[in-house]
């Protein structure tokens, strides 16, 4: 299991276009992934689950991936993280 504590940066924070970007970067992965924001827990793979952090800009969550391919997961969404969703474009 990885855990990596991450801070949404982009302007907007985990509004639906970064969610659902985040959740098809992740559908790729086999391993399961959970996002830990506010006190509450989410399935990183569902959008719905993710909408419900309402992480804004400057909100510290925490990623949780487990499974066989959980490093390249876990590559995947900090580089997603650093990227701003690539939003700044």
């Amino acid at each position: 299991m990885i855990e990596r504590e991450l801070t949404v940066s982009n302007r907007l924070g985990l509004h639906a276009r970064a969610t659902a970007k985040l959740v098809q970067v992740l559908s790729a992965f086999r391993s399961n992934a959970t996002l830990l924001a506010k006190g509450r827990e989410v399935n990183a793979k569902s959008i719905m689950g993710v909408m419900l952090l309402a992480a804004g800009q400057g909100t510290v969550v925490r990623l949780r991936v487990e499974g066989e391919d959980e490093n390249a997961a876990t590559e995947a969404i900090v580089a997603l993280f650093e990227r701003r969703f690539d939003e700044d474009s």
